[in-house]
């Protein structure tokens, strides 16, 4: 199960926003991958800082969010409400 989703927050998927990314994945069971939607790079490691971060995804860029498992629906849905809702400030 795939899902593409636009990035919202300004900072990208760096530093909170990852950090937010990378534990919502760790709430669920299923198979977690995370690439840009483009297919330049291959899909990495959704539960993992290092390897999000080094996608070096920005602010309006898509990726592809894949899932597999049980939970895979509840996975996409938390994980895109993540990517695509912007970084509270404060």
């Amino acid at each position: 199960m795939e899902r593409v989703v636009t990035i919202v927050p300004e900072a990208g998927l760096h530093a909170r926003p990852a950090s937010r990314f990378v534990q919502t994945a760790n709430e669920f069971e299923c198979e977690l991958r995370i690439g840009p939607a483009d297919g330049s790079d291959d899909p990495v490691n959704a539960r993992s800082m290092l390897a999000v971060t080094g996608l070096g995804v920005e602010h309006g860029e898509r990726v592809s969010v894949i899932a597999d498992g049980n939970d895979a629906t509840a996975a996409l849905d938390a994980l895109e409400d993540v990517l695509s809702t912007e970084e509270a400030v404060g």
